[in-house]
């Protein structure tokens, strides 16, 4: 008999759901609710009832009325910086916490794939041969990384993109809806790849589907850890 996993779901949004869809299709886990820092304990969400904050994750690990042990759990909230947020706060209150990587059955990924914690594909997604995929990090519906690509830890795809072989994706960033990356192009760490964009050019950071531009930079991010402002130049690019 398959070794049924019991995990929580951090996260109660729209991203949440599509994360409780693939860990449902998989046939590996009871979810046995979800921790949410703005919902109200028991309020039912999806057909789950919301067990407490992440505040509260220690008391929900030791309730004794769920006759069971839990295994460990998904992040499932889209935001990268987020995501990181939660997952700080998750090893502070309790270290050796264990994160699921969760792979939906109708995802195509090649044998030769390594993929870190707490990472999740959605359906349709591809991974091809000798890619590397790091912790926390998103695939999400038909999104597709082609041969010998890496995404760094907390990075994102969104539905619909598609990269060239030995792609790298820096921490943190975020590839929005349908953007397209030409092979052998390096994404530096905390960029946004715009809607649509054709990424043509390996460079710092990409913010869209416009022209090249030549600026100073400061972070814009409220969830990014302190950085030094420099000016650097980044790349916005058209089909």
């Amino acid at each position: 008999m398959k070794n049924i996993k019991n995990i929580i779901v951090f996260g109660s949004s729209g991203h949440a759901k599509v994360v409780i869809d693939a860990i449902q299709e998989t046939n590996k886990y009871n979810i046995i609710g979800l921790v949410d820092d703005f919902k109200e304990e028991d309020t039912e969400v999806f057909g789950y009832k919301v067990l407490g904050k992440v505040s509260d994750l220690d008391y929900i690990l030791h309730k004794k009325f769920f006759n069971c042990e839990i295994d460990g759990g998904v992040i499932g909230i889209g935001d990268n910086f987020g995501r990181n947020s939660v997952f700080l706060k998750i090893k502070q209150l309790v270290p050796d916490f264990n994160f699921e990587t969760i792979v939906h059955p109708k995802a195509i990924v090649s044998k030769n794939v390594i993929i870190g914690n707490g990472t999740v594909l959605l359906p349709g997604t591809i991974v091809n041969n000798s890619c590397k995929i790091g912790n926390f990090c998103i695939l999400n519906t038909k999104s597709s990384l082609d041969h010998d690509s890496v995404m760094e830890d907390f990075s994102s795809l969104a539905p619909g993109v598609t990269t060239g072989g030995k792609v790298t994706i820096g921490e943190f960033t975020a590839i929005s809806l349908g953007a397209n990356i030409i092979h052998n192009i390096t994404i530096g760490m905390h960029c946004v790849i715009g809607a649509g964009a054709l990424v043509l050019k390996t460079s710092l950071v990409f913010l869209g589907n416009c022209a090249f531009i030549s600026a100073t930079y400061f972070c814009v991010s409220f969830f990014c850890r302190p950085c030094i402002a420099s000016t650097i130049t980044f790349g916005l690019f058209i089909r």
